[in-house]
């Protein structure tokens, strides 16, 4: 039987600040679990991932490991000491992946809600030859662009999509994009784009929304109760 072929990465070496749960985002308590626990259950529910690798802050890298390991099952945790910013926490991941994963997710730990169809999307885009592939959701807000004297204008919205996670990559494309150097992208799918690839587009999901602030912690438990009462 052949291995699993794809790694996930979850950078979660974020503070939380705007969180208010005086502890690391990712081991924000949700339903009575840590944050990263329910992002991993995801990731694990799509038998093709076969490592996790963290990105955690300094000097939690093991309690994140065995937060991770509770739901992990048969699929291997290992936890690396996060950088400064994002891209240098995915960098220092991808470091420690051996050879045999072709695929790589990257995942925000605070997306913790993606429904497993989104995940399982991701990866059989990848696997089906897409260098680089986001899940997002169109936009429903009207959006006005802003000139620097202070005027605005409205946008049109129906071409436009808010990216969510997990992004899936060739690996070797996505160490390339690393390798690269600051592109002055915001997430990993810019940095590979600005090597000239496409940026594949599946559809995402509300659920897959990302927890930054106290209220968005109160929808994600009420989503969650709301799933245990059906």
């Amino acid at each position: 039987m052949d291995s699993p072929p794809v790694v996930a990465i979850v950078p979660a070496a974020g503070s939380g600040e705007r969180l208010g749960a005086g502890v690391p985002k990712a081991l924000a308590s949700l339903a009575g679990e840590p944050i990263l626990a329910h992002a991993v259950r995801a990731l694990v529910a799509d038998p093709r991932v076969g490592l996790l690798v963290l990105a955690a802050p300094d000097g939690l890298e093991h309690d994140m490991a065995e937060v991770a390991s509770t739901q992990a099952g048969v699929v291997p945790v290992v936890a690396v000491t996060g950088g400064a910013t994002r891209a240098e926490s995915v960098a220092r991941a991808l470091a420690v992946v051996p050879a045999g994963f072709p695929v790589v997710l990257v995942h925000d730990a605070a997306r913790c809600l993606v429904p497993v169809g989104v995940v399982a999307a991701v990866i059989d885009a990848v696997m089906a030859g897409a260098d680089a592939v986001v899940p997002g959701l169109a936009v429903v807000d009207t959006i006005r662009e802003l000139a620097t004297d202070g005027a605005s204008r409205t946008i049109d919205r129906s071409a436009l999509r808010a990216v969510q996670t997990p992004q899936g990559f060739g690996i070797d494309v996505l160490r390339r994009a690393h390798a690269a150097g600051d592109s002055g992208a915001t997430d990993d799918a810019g940095m590979v784009e600005a090597l000239g690839r496409s940026v594949l587009l599946v559809p995402g999901d509300p659920r897959a929304f990302k927890l930054t602030t106290g209220q968005d912690l109160l929808l994600a438990e009420a989503i969650l109760a709301g799933e245990g009462d059906r």
